[in-house]
């Protein structure tokens, strides 16, 4: 008997009669917008950032909650101290326990400095739990801000820059830079710690004799320099497999989505998916376990030269006692010292290393944010108001970023308050482009588009919104109560009334009375409460949307595509009904709905190729008459 095919294979997403499918195509991080932070300095140059990433640290903590930072700095210097007196009573003490004399003499003699090391050390433990509540304080809101600032920019970033090569994967790099700055602060104040506690426990050990110090030093350097090459590693694996990683996560939401789970099943997509996602899966696995060498030899010799070096320190510490050039008393707490610092060292080393890591994700997020600002909307500040009375588009051309061919080439139109203007075409004609180009949400390569008479270079982005009602082809569902998806967060009034008005206009009441809340109900069907509407009446409740914000400039792309007859029916007299007050644009395949249109263009390669009245192209023999024969030969 044959073994079945283990699911998530080749041979287990290949059906009856079908071929394995071949695996998925690799992915790199990489174009125009790629950059790299490793590539950009030396090894010596990549270490120096550590002073700039706690100045930054300390900047947003300071930022975040001053008392907590006065705190933490509190606390570290509270560490530094106890530990200085620590060692300085542990001599004492020492100096006492080794003395001539009775025993119960010598210990009663040292009791004093051991009652000061247990309070210096009480003090330490009482800081160090002072330092994490600090420390518990400002991350969150760190995290939050950090976070926050992400999807800000990637909010308010041009419309057009989301198709630039490269812009989702230097997005996913930097949600990199978001978790890290979880724990930026908690390894900033271990680091700093670790700092004070070397510096105390090492002026002490210089002391007691001035050989020790650099022994221990140079036990410790190595395992640094390990740690920041093992960090950089890391990250090149991460580098290597962000475009994979990318992919995989849209994938994972994709097979995940309850949304697409017909589609899944129904066409048998199961097998398939399992493969592909154990593919890419498999992929980043590889490069990782490909990194796990060079990590083992760096980890193993940086151990072999620090663990020599810490061999000679005792060596050291303990000729200098059998020569007799150290007391016995001072021998152990040079042990102490030794250890200490030790400690310290280690700890300086863990998370300066990982400081260097955060820098590096910190690097992305950094290029993105600045790459975001760039590619944000660089326009004017004048404020159009109402009505919208004109706009105006001239010889306008517009590319899509890494396309040769120009979506829209060349297009003049003006159309005026009052008007229905209808855009159609075949797939890929620039139908939906134009009317972005025309809602100011793209700007135009050539030519100009102007609103009022004002070209949308100089207006506010904001203007533009507040004045626009969009019904866009793939439109949001979100995951909102039904009021908030009407009004999306910008009510207009106190009441409902404008919102059921939106919806009464496109038939949706009786739907969403018979919802669990009303319009307080929760549309997202996979969280806890929330229930879903069907795939018609969403576009419903999307045109309310619009309808509801009263715009200046309506546009409608698409907007009845999953609607019945009677659905339908009811869009379009609505929007033959509010022509009068703004500008209507309606972009269409269904020909029989463009009877409603004022005028109607018909774009073909980027251009206007005819325009007219619905009668006038329908017995013109163009391309309209040619497109309205097929969609009638049935």
């Amino acid at each position: 008997m044959s073994a079945e095919p283990r699911p998530g294979t080749a041979a287990g997403a290949v059906g009856a009669g079908r071929v394995p499918p071949p695996p998925p195509a690799e992915l790199r991080y990489g174009g125009k917008y790629s950059k790299n932070p490793l590539e950009e300095a030396a090894f010596a140059a990549m270490v120096r950032r550590l002073p700039s990433v706690l100045s930054r640290t300390a900047r947003m903590a300071w930022a975040i909650d001053r008392r907590a930072v006065l705190l933490l700095a509190g606390c570290q210097l509270a560490i530094g101290v106890g530990a200085a007196v620590q060692l300085t009573a542990t001599a004492n003490a020492m100096r006492a326990v080794f003395a001539d004399g009775p025993v119960p003499i010598r210990i009663h003699q040292a009791l004093p400095a051991l009652l000061v090391i247990a309070m210096a050390a009480m003090a330490g433990r009482a800081a160090t739990a002072l330092s994490s509540y600090a420390d518990g304080r400002i991350t969150p809101l760190l995290t939050t801000e950090a976070d926050s600032t992400l999807v800000e920019a990637v909010c308010r970033i041009e419309a057009a820059a989301r198709a630039e090569d490269g812009c989702a994967d230097r997005q996913e790099a930097a949600e990199m830079g978001v978790v890290r700055s979880h724990v930026m602060v908690q390894d900033a104040t271990r680091l700093t710690a670790a700092v004070v506690r070397m510096v105390t426990a090492s002026g002490v050990l210089t002391v007691l004799h001035p050989l020790l110090l650099p022994l221990l030093l140079l036990a410790v350097v190595p395992a640094g320099v390990g740690a920041v090459l093992h960090a950089r590693v890391t990250y090149e694996t991460h580098y290597a497999n962000v475009g994979d990683r990318n992919v995989r996560q849209n994938l994972r939401g994709w097979a995940a989505s309850a949304k697409f789970t017909d589609e899944i099943r129904g066409n048998t997509m199961t097998g398939y998916l399992n493969f592909w996602y154990r593919s890419i899966s498999d992929r980043i696995d590889a490069r990782t376990l490909a990194a796990a060498p060079r990590m083992l030899k760096i980890v193993l010799i940086s151990s072999a030269i620090g663990g020599l070096f810490l061999a000679a320190t005792w060596a050291a510490l303990a000729w200098l006692v059998s020569s007799g050039r150290i007391e016995p008393a001072i021998a152990g707490t040079a042990v102490v010292a030794v250890q200490t610092t030790l400690a310290a060292l280690s700890q300086l080393v863990i998370y300066g290393a990982a400081m260097f890591h955060t820098s590096l994700y910190l690097a992305d997020m950094d290029s993105f944010l600045d790459y975001a600002a760039e590619r944000a909307p660089k326009r004017g500040e004048v404020t159009i108001k109402r009505p919208v009375t004109e706009i105006r588009i001239e010889e306008a051309v517009y590319r899509y970023p890494g396309k040769e061919e120009a979506a829209v080439d060349g297009v003049s139109l003006t159309v005026r308050q009052g008007e229905i203007l209808a855009l159609v075409g075949e797939n890929g004609s620039g139908k939906s482009t134009l009317a972005r180009l025309l809602a100011g949400i793209f700007l135009v390569d050539k030519g100009t588009v102007c609103w009022n008479g004002q070209d949308v270079t100089r207006l506010a982005p904001d203007s533009l919104g507040v004045l626009s009602g969009l019904v866009p082809q793939n439109f949001a569902q979100w995951p909102l109560s039904v009021r908030d998806n009407v009004t999306l967060g910008q009510p207009r009034e106190t009441g409902d009334d404008l919102v059921w008005q939106a919806l009464d206009a496109v038939g949706l009441r009786e739907a969403i009375e018979a919802l669990p809340a009303g319009l307080d109900t929760l549309l997202a069907r996979e969280l806890w409460g929330g229930s879903e509407l069907s795939g018609g009446q969403w576009q419903r409740l999307a045109c309310a949307r619009a309808l509801y914000r009263k715009a200046g400039l309506l546009i409608l792309d698409e907007p009845t595509s999953e609607m019945d007859a009677r659905g339908e029916h009811m869009i379009l007299e609505q929007i033959k009904a509010l022509a009068g007050a703004c500008i209507t644009i309606v972009v269409t395949h269904q020909l029989i709905n463009t009877k409603i249109a004022d005028r109607v263009l018909v774009l073909e390669h980027g251009r206007i190729c005819e325009q007219g009245t619905y009668g006038q192209l329908a017995a013109g023999g163009g391309v309209f008459a040619e497109l309205l024969a097929l969609s009638n030969d049935r």
